[in-house]
């Protein structure tokens, strides 16, 4: 292949890790919103979402452009149909950040129900296995895309705990029934974003051992 074409793969991977950063930054920024109770930070977030769907067409079209001009193969086409699915599962990271602060904008609306302990520590989960899985797509590596895979059972349980939590708030005091499935909802989000770390981290297991891992790894 041309040197031209592995200077614009460097510069997609450059774009993707751009847009991985931005929705990482949305993560964090839509949880202190929450927690702070901060509406502008809330609505600052789902104004951003923009930058994020921007580069989703960005980044689609890069991919579509190399692939019609180059017909690379092997592991190159495994690069660029890898990129096309991350893509994907970082955009839709971003829709659950705004899903988050729209909930945080309808909570500020009432009372705090109570502290947050389990969410800002599933937030984190959730936004570090996003970081590692961008991390593993660079450096190639699948030991540690299989490690952000096996965090998935971490957030998984603590969703079950905040559910269990919130439940118990709602049998006895059904006023708090709305803000309670509000922070269900929340949690429900960023179970989702953990999910979509894992795609990401199963996309590069197959780029790089050619192997598809999804559904797969338990």
């Amino acid at each position: 292949m041309p040197r031209h074409f592995h200077e614009e793969l460097d510069a997609l991977k450059q774009t993707l890790l751009a847009m991985g950063g931005l929705v990482e930054d949305q993560i964090r920024r839509v949880m202190r919103a929450l927690i702070e109770r901060d509406g502008d930070l809330a609505q600052e977030v789902i104004d951003r979402d923009r930058q994020v769907n921007s580069y989703d067409v960005e980044i689609d079209e890069k991919c579509v452009e190399l692939l019609a001009l180059n017909q690379p193969a092997a592991g190159d086409l495994r690069f660029i149909t890898t990129a096309m699915k991350i893509v994907t599962d970082l955009e839709r990271i971003g829709d659950q950040a705004v899903n988050i602060a729209q909930r945080a904008i309808e909570l500020n609306r009432e009372p705090q129900l109570k502290p947050y302990v389990d969410l800002p520590r599933m937030a984190e989960k959730a936004q570090r296995m996003v970081k590692e899985s961008l991390d593993a797509f660079v450096s190639r590596d699948t030991e540690l895309a299989r490690r952000v895979c096996g965090e998935d059972a971490d957030v998984d349980a603590l969703k079950e705990q905040i559910f269990r939590e919130l439940l118990t708030f709602m049998m006895e005091d059904p006023k708090t029934i709305p803000r309670a499935i509000r922070l269900i909802l929340v949690s429900r989000f960023l179970e989702r974003t953990a999910d979509h770390a894992t795609n990401i981290a199963e996309m590069v297991i197959y780029m790089v051992e050619s192997k598809m891992v999804r559904h797969m790894l338990a």
